[in-house]
C-alpha cells in the first residue's frame, strides 16, 4: 500500500470519545456509536471555532499497539477551545505521519485500508496518534487520508 511521509503542525480537536481495542466484541459499537452521536445529537454542529469541514476519526493513548486498548475520538479540528467546552478538547501532536490516500464506500474501504497498514510490517509506528480525515461529507464515494504517526 503506497503512502507519502509528511510533517504535520500540532492540531487542537474538539469531539467525544470512547476507549477500546480491536478485539474487542464491542469493538464496532462503540465507535459506530462515537459516529452515530456525533451526528445524530447534533454534536458537529455545535461545535464552534471549526477550521474547516473535515471530521476526524482519531485513535490515541494507546497502551501498547494496535492490539491493545485505546482511546477513539470523532472531533473536528479547532482553531481555539471555549472555556465552556462541553466535550472531550485534545491535540494531535505534531510530527511525522504516513499519509495513505483511500477513496470508496466507508467503512468498508477504511476497513480494508486499516487491515493492509495492520499488515506492514516496515512501518515503524510510533502508537501515540493515528488518524482519518474526511475530506467531505459526501454520503457515497468518500476521501479519507489516513495519518499514521511514525517514529522519529
Amino acid at each position: 500500500m503506497e503512502y507519502e511521509i509528511v510533517l504535520l503542525k500540532e492540531k487542537t480537536i474538539v469531539g467525544i470519545a470512547g476507549r477500546t481495542n480491536n478485539q474487542s466484541p464491542d469493538m464496532g459499537k462503540i465507535i459506530g456509536g462515537l459516529w452515530c452521536r456525533f451526528y445524530g445529537d447534533g454534536i458537529y454542529d455545535s461545535i464552534d471555532g471549526k477550521i474547516n469541514d473535515k471530521v476526524l476519526g482519531i485513535y490515541t493513548d494507546y497502551e501498547g499497539n494496535e492490539q491493545d486498548d485505546y482511546t477513539v475520538i470523532v472531533a473536528c479540528e479547532v482553531s481555539e477551545v471555549t472555556e465552556s467546552e462541553q466535550f472531550t478538547v485534545g491535540k494531535i501532536p505534531a510530527g511525522r505521519y504516513a499519509k495513505f490516500a483511500v477513496e470508496g464506500e466507508e467503512p468498508a474501504e477504511v476497513a480494508k485500508a486499516w487491515q493492509k497498514i495492520w499488515d506492514m510490517d516496515d512501518l515503524p509506528r510510533s502508537f501515540i496518534c493515528d488518524f482519518e480525515e474526511y475530506q467531505s461529507s459526501d454520503m457515497g464515494r468518500k476521501k479519507i487520508h489516513l495519518y499514521i504517526g511514525l517514529r522519529e
